[in-house]
């Protein structure tokens, strides 16, 4: 079974269990844990192509910053105020992020019509890597349930430090 699939059959169930382990895994050493998660990162990402899920894309509308907003409608030949009014809302806590789910740049095929130009917060997706991981334990928490990547990567951060 893939780990994809392994996710779509476990993230529900494993809900309560996960953000227990997440809390516990909040108590580690932060070094220790960012290089866990790099070094999980890497080895998950070799069993995982984004290609195959992209629930990211279809669920999470990403923020996009003032640099993104300038950078992504240069690239689509837009005004900034142009793309921020077809393309972009604020959310509930006040950032500005695409107004649709799934994003409007996602293609069939699951790539992204502005890879190269895409948002800050779609470049660093999931915050597992760069020795970051213990800095984000509330995003992993959610993430779970968005991505198989963020689910595998902490279960095996789990089993590592059992």
């Amino acid at each position: 079974m893939s780990l994809i699939q392994d996710w779509k059959n476990r993230r529900q169930t494993s809900k309560k269990q996960h953000r227990k382990l997440i809390d516990r895994l909040k108590r580690e050493k932060s070094k220790k844990l960012n290089q866990l998660g790099d070094e999980l990162h890497e080895e998950v990402f070799q069993e995982i192509d984004c290609l195959d899920c992209a629930n990211c894309c279809t669920s999470i509308p990403p923020i996009v910053n003032r640099t993104d907003a300038s950078r992504i409608a240069k690239h689509l030949g837009m005004k900034v105020t142009q793309f921020q009014n077809e393309y972009l809302h604020q959310d509930e806590d006040g950032d500005m992020v695409m107004n649709t789910s799934p994003c409007p740049f996602l293609q069939k095929d699951h790539t992204c019509l502005i890879y190269e130009f895409r948002p800050r917060a779609c470049r660093e997706y999931p915050h597992t890597d760069n020795f970051e991981f213990a800095e984000h334990f509330k995003l992993h928490k959610e993430n779970m349930m968005y991505c198989p990547a963020v689910f595998h990567i902490v279960e095996r951060i789990g089993e590592a430090l059992k």
